[in-house]
């Protein structure tokens, strides 16, 4: 899945990532940063995320407008 930082707390690691599709809302699981190259989140970050079996977002991937699928406005 593909989404946007909501918001991030570095201090508990508690966080929300928001789905570009349907702009649903997913908390990240504790382990959401492990194994990734992300430290800390900000808001508005664009990632690329899955969801893990309790519905929590994990596995945190750094996304990009190219990823996303958005127009290049440069071209």
């Amino acid at each position: 899945m593909q989404g946007v930082v909501k918001s991030y707390d570095p201090v508990t690691r508690d966080g929300v990532i928001m789905s570009d599709v349907d702009f649903a809302e997913f908390d990240l699981s504790p382990s959401a940063l492990e194994g990734s190259i992300f430290r800390m989140l900000r808001q508005g970050q664009r990632v690329i995320f899955d969801l893990d079996e309790s519905g929590q977002a994990t596995r945190l991937r750094l996304g990009s407008e190219v990823d996303m699928g958005t127009p290049d406005f440069l071209q």
